[in-house]
């Protein structure tokens, strides 16, 4: 079997800051679209759009890994033995349910036991090492790194948490991630904004903020976890079509600029 091409998008900058986006991939496998169920087919549980909300990225000379391929092939967020994060339901490194609890394969259609081996070592690590890499040549030159995990998701989805998630969910894994003054920086920020916000609620940190995140060795990390109610169109989303709007894109993304601006300028926490 050939090797798995393009798992990431990279673009090197040269400030003090990583923005890692694990589920913003729309590509399958070969084949893959005929072993997925209908329900799947529109790749419902993508993180839409982050690279355009975070389109400024360039302009602050921020280090920017983006996933090429969909979750539904791997998730880059949950560890390689795929150890569960969360003691509520969750999805898996290989998921095989959606967000809505239907399947994502068509029954008998999942991955091959030799294609998840496959997969994780030519997606998986390769996007792992590469933003390891990353991080040692970032603190290497600034005597730290900060590694921003974006993220998005529905505003409700009842198979993981009840009722509807605020605007920004901030985590850093109970303060294990990160030095605790970047988080209540950020905090600060969007308190300032109508937009609603939490640090460590129902999103904490993926695999990427937990393994990653090692402020006594100069690494922190921080996941965002973004209402998808923030910069969505309403009307179409209950159609089942995911489309961005651009006027609510035009009061968001400054705000998600504000975040990477205050983490650049903190210095060395």
């Amino acid at each position: 079997m050939s090797k798995i091409a393009n798992p990431f998008n990279f673009h090197q900058g040269e400030s003090p800051i990583l923005v890692s986006m694990p589920h913003s991939g729309l590509a399958l496998l070969d084949h893959m679209q005929e072993t997925l169920s209908e329900a799947a087919k529109p790749l419902p549980d993508t993180d839409w759009y982050i690279p355009e909300l975070y389109d400024f990225l360039a302009e602050l000379d921020v280090t920017v890994i983006s996933a090429n391929y969909s979750r539904y092939v791997v998730d880059l967020n949950r560890p390689v033995d795929d150890k569960p994060l969360y003691s509520t339901k969750t999805t898996g490194l290989f998921p095989d349910i959606l967000f809505a609890d239907e399947p994502v394969f068509l029954q008998g259609k999942n991955h091959s036991d030799s294609l998840k081996a496959q997969i994780k070592e030519d997606i998986w690590q390769a996007y792992h090492g590469k933003i390891a890499k990353e991080l040692e040549r970032i603190k290497a030159k600034f005597g730290y790194a900060i590694l921003f995990d974006a993220h998005s998701i529905a505003a409700q989805v009842p198979m993981l948490f009840e009722g509807t998630l605020p605007d920004f969910n901030f985590g850093n894994n109970d303060g294990a991630a990160c030095d605790a003054r970047l988080l209540t920086q950020l905090d600060e920020i969007i308190a300032e904004t109508d937009y609603s916000h939490v640090a460590n609620g129902r999103f904490k940190g993926g695999y990427i903020t937990r393994s990653f995140g090692q402020p006594e060795q100069g690494i922190h990390a921080i996941q965002l976890e973004l209402s998808q109610a923030t910069y969505l169109d309403d009307a179409l989303f209950k159609e089942g079509i995911y489309q961005l709007d651009e006027e609510k894109k035009k009061k968001v993304s400054p705000q998600l600029k504000r975040l990477i601006e205050a983490l650049i300028a903190v210095g060395q926490p």
